[in-house]
């Protein structure tokens, strides 16, 4: 329920924007707007207000505006055989019809940069320093990264050739569509690892989510678990393994990696540090065969993240030009995605995700600071979208306008309607792919 709440108003705040970039613009060149919608029809509630209907409508998916004299979704085929009326649409020059059709994105691209400055302002940073992790012993490297040749322990020193600061720019979006390198120093040695083509798409399956790379911590106990043979052993908070089955340790992924790499065996063997005095513990049986494990959970790195965690805080005025840079590279990543789907170097049914999709990245908490990063994500997407030259789509209209601007020829309405209906016809099958990609992997993320 949280998850579709967010959904919901997230959307909600976003068509409301755009239709009213529409609405706003059509008044003022003095276009009759017959009715405003926020939801697809059938309609919940509605008042009229001047010549204007606004509506809450049952299919809360997108809006529209019905401007008069417009060939739009709603292929009002009989208005547009009377003769045109200087209030309606079509009677206004192709500029003014062309900056009404440019409401919405505008109005979109506006909303993103507003909500990305608002966030960069309510929020700063909050960034992990590659050169403390470097120092610490390197990488933690979980499957994803093992599968493009990383190795725990490697210390990642540039990215595409370049030094970086922070931890989080390895996995920023941009990086991931760069198919290009991250260098390693690893035993000495200085290696290049190549970015593949298809790299983000691993990071969209939720069984791959943080097994990437992760800062490298010691093995001090935080926690026990019931019933565990960390529990048996009487294992104590601040508890520091030091030795696994006969080889030494200094790092908590030492100990998951020796504790579960042979199958076939039934015990452990252990040693501890506390408070100076090692304990040893020999041959502690496994308490479930398919699943080798101590039994605790590792004590946050404190002192580690006292050296390595670093935090930013922006004025007003700093954040008005980081937080715009912020959303037109948000945007631009967007563009670079949606160009390699159309290559074909990214898959389409793992790129494009539907409303399902979407609030799952809203996820089961309502913490705000996701939910306005994911709002003004949605708001540059639409804005994006709504720019594609598709017919039904407001691209496709600035398409249309375009053409006549430049050839001062207007296509004709029985044109613009077939087209109208071509688009209308693809955007349905590209919603009906969408929701039952979301469906197929929703399934799968369930029951495999």
């Amino acid at each position: 329920m949280i998850m579709v709440a967010q959904l919901l108003l997230s959307l909600s705040i976003l068509v409301a924007v755009h239709e009213m970039g529409h609405l706003l613009a059509a008044k003022y060149f003095g276009m009759r707007v017959e009715q405003f919608s926020i939801g697809f029809p059938p309609k919940i509630w509605s008042f009229t207000k001047g010549e204007t209907e606004y509506a809450f409508s049952a299919i809360p998916l997108g809006g529209y505006v019905k401007i008069s004299g417009m060939i739009d979704e709603s292929l009002d085929t009989e208005a547009m055989k009377q003769e045109p009326q200087p209030w309606e649409f079509r009677s206004k020059p192709a500029w003014q019809r062309l900056i009404v059709m440019l409401g919405g994105i505008f109005v979109n691209v506006i909303v993103g940069i507003i909500i990305f400055i608002g966030i960069t302002f309510a929020y700063g940073d909050t960034h992990l320093l590659k050169d403390e992790i470097n120092k610490n012993g390197g990488y933690d490297v979980g499957d994803v990264g093992t599968s493009i040749g990383l190795q725990t322990g490697d210390k990642i020193i540039k990215i595409n050739g370049h030094d970086y600061q922070y931890f989080d720019e390895l996995t920023k979006p941009e990086t991931l569509l760069s198919t290009g390198t991250y260098t390693v120093e690893r035993n000495g040695e200085i290696k290049d690892i190549n970015i593949p083509e298809d790299f983000i798409q691993k990071f969209n399956k939720k069984e791959n989510l943080g097994s990437f790379v992760y800062y490298r911590f010691a093995p001090i106990v935080g926690d026990v678990e019931k019933g565990t043979i960390a529990a048996e052993a009487g294992l104590k908070v601040g508890d520091r393994i030091v030795e696994i089955n006969g080889t030494r340790v200094t790092y908590f992924d030492e100990v998951r990696r020796l504790v579960t790499t042979d199958s076939t065996k039934t015990a452990v063997s252990f040693k501890v540090d506390r408070g100076g005095q090692v304990l040893s513990f020999d041959n502690k049986a496994f308490k479930d065969p398919k699943k080798h494990a101590i039994g605790f959970y590792p004590q946050s790195p404190k002192a580690f993240f006292e050296k390595a965690q670093y935090s930013i805080k922006y004025s007003f005025f700093e954040s008005i030009p980081m937080g715009t840079q912020r959303a037109f590279s948000t945007l631009m990543v967007q563009i670079k995605a949606f160009g390699k789907v159309i290559s074909g170097a990214l898959s389409a049914r793992k790129a494009l995700s539907g409303p399902i999709g979407i609030a799952q990245a809203f996820g089961t908490e309502w913490e705000w600071e996701r939910f306005w990063t994911l709002t003004g994500v949605l708001s540059l997407v639409l804005a994006f979208m709504n720019l594609l030259p598709i017919p039904a789509l407001d691209g496709g209209h600035v398409a249309f306008l375009s053409y006549e601007i430049i050839s001062r020829r207007k296509p004709s309405d029985k044109f613009l309607e077939a087209a109208q209906k071509v688009g209308m016809v693809f955007l349905l099958a590209l919603m009906v792919f969408i929701f039952a990609n979301d469906i197929i992997r929703l399934i799968s993320q369930h029951w495999g």
